[in-house]
């Protein structure tokens, strides 16, 4: 069949059953740190155009023929934030399911989860499109083409995965050797000579990391190759809380028996062993963002070959990548270097050096450091909160609470807090009483009270509070009740 008769079968194929997008939504993406914490990573950086790469994820999938719903796999931390990112992008109103991890365990258990939920929400013949959250895909028509022809091949009991068609030696990737969709061999990241062999051949593609079948023949295969993953990963979804709400359906794994699951990523534990994998090699403007000069690319260069975000004046420089978010940068007689800017750290680096972010990264999880992983602005299922001073005994942050959201009924042992709103009104508990406060008014919390700061009204409330104390960690908390589980 030619490519024409290709896509009329596979619109009638994938017409004919569900197509489940199903976005993975985690890592670290220390590569790209400072803006990527473990909080904070990798698909929830804003580009050029205000939308982030997460947007653009459920964008790609939620606009596919026949899409009605979408599955998330993330951490349970990052929860309320992806609802966030998706709400601003969902006009279309598709409908959300979020399978929730206590923690990560690779790929392999994602979507042994995934596919489990799958399968009996949908049906053991439903497609699963396999996307990660923080690539880049720039030709959705093409890539609409690619899903068609996958989506014909995973009907017919194929796990497809997504070549992406080499442009230069590039030795961050696997690659997949291939004659049109059969799959000869996967191949590990190689060496910059292997790679130019590689390219110079025409027989091999990147690894995606894209992916496409049926649920069930997922699970079938997983049962042959991995069914120590596959039997862990059932006994904890079964053991696993389910809830549905307005138009949102929220899978939370059950943290002691996920513990349990072997870590391994799904191209180890079934595609390199599996004898039905098959491959659509492709153009679609692919790019995984794995560094900064891969994302400082995205934007156009100077005269000078500069790629510059924010305040920044240069003089002399060239080939730099330059970012900053508040304050102004200036630069005088540099060449190829990154210079990344946030309010609580700054990065410079050589630009042949970009891969080698990633141990700086390790280096503050490795001290526990907070700039690992979290920014000084913490979102929150109610708001944000943003630390904008602190020093022996006093801590100062700027406080906003979504209109109708409330943090939890708790309690300080160690500090007392000044509350001032700046902007809108806020409910206050304070002990026994219950009161509100409008703007420009204030309010004191004792150590030792039971409060709470509710949102009553139509706008943001805006607030600032002053804590003061011998100890002000975020752990000397006692929380009585709390709407969101956590927070």
């Amino acid at each position: 069949m030619n490519k024409i008769e290709i896509a009329a079968v596979a619109i009638d194929t994938i017409c004919s059953v569900k197509l489940i997008p199903t976005i993975l939504c985690g890592g670290a993406g220390s590569r790209l740190w400072p803006v990527s914490r473990a909080l904070h990573p990798k698909p929830f950086i804003r580009l050029a155009d205000g939308q982030s790469l997460l947007q653009k994820a459920f964008l790609r999938g939620a606009q596919l023929p026949g899409v009605t719903n979408l599955l998330t796999v993330t951490n349970r931390e990052l929860f309320f934030k992806t609802e966030d990112e998706y709400r601003e992008v969902n006009s279309a109103g598709t409908s959300t399911s979020f399978i929730l991890e206590p923690f990560g365990r690779n790929t392999a258990p994602a979507i042994a989860a995934a596919a489990l939920h799958v399968a009996k929400t949908h049906g053991s013949d439903a497609i699963m499109l396999v996307l990660a959250a923080d690539h880049l895909i720039l030709d959705q028509q093409a890539f609409q083409q690619a899903v068609l022809e996958a989506g014909e091949l995973a009907a017919n009991g194929k796990l497809v995965t997504f070549g992406i068609q080499p442009d230069a030696p590039e030795t961050g990737y696997g690659y997949i050797e291939a004659e049109g969709n059969t799959v000869l061999r996967f191949v590990e990241k190689p060496t910059l000579e292997k790679a130019g062999e590689y390219l110079a051949s025409g027989r091999f593609l990147w690894n995606s990391g894209i992916f496409c079948f049926a649920a069930g023949t997922m699970l079938e295969q997983m049962e042959k190759h991995c069914p120590a993953i596959l039997a862990a990963t059932r006994a904890c979804v079964e053991k696993s809380q389910l809830s549905t709400g307005q138009g949102v359906i929220q899978l939370e794994l059950d943290p002691d028996t996920f513990n349990g699951v072997p870590d391994d990523s799904i191209d180890y534990a079934v595609m390199e062993k599996s004898d039905q994998v098959a491959v659509v090699p492709c153009n679609i403007g692919w790019s995984d963002i794995g560094s900064w000069n891969a994302l400082g690319d995205l934007d156009e260069s100077d005269a000078n070959g500069n790629q510059v975000q924010g305040d920044v004046l240069l003089y002399n420089t060239r080939n730099c990548t330059i970012r900053s978010n508040d304050r102004l940068i200036g630069t005088v007689g540099i060449e190829n270097l990154i210079i990344i800017d946030t309010p609580d750290a700054v990065l410079v680096a050589d630009k042949s050096c970009a891969q080698d972010v990633k141990h700086i990264y390790a280096g503050l999880k490795a001290k526990g450091h907070d700039a690992h992983k979290l920014h000084r602005t913490v979102h929150r299922p109610w708001g944000t909160y943003t630390v904008l001073e602190e020093g022996n005994g006093f801590k100062i942050k700027r406080i906003a609470v979504k209109p109708g959201a409330s943090l939890s009924l708790q309690m300080h042992y160690h500090r007392s807090e000044h509350w001032i709103v700046v902007n809108g009104m806020a409910r206050v508990t304070n002990g026994e009483r219950n009161f509100l406060v409008n703007t420009n008014e204030s309010t004191y919390i004792p150590a030792g009270h039971k409060h709470r700061l509710e949102n009553p009204g139509l706008l943001n409330l805006v607030m600032i509070e002053v804590q003061s104390g011998g100890y002000l960690g975020e752990d000397d908390i006692v929380r009585f009740e709390d709407h969101y589980g956590r927070a």
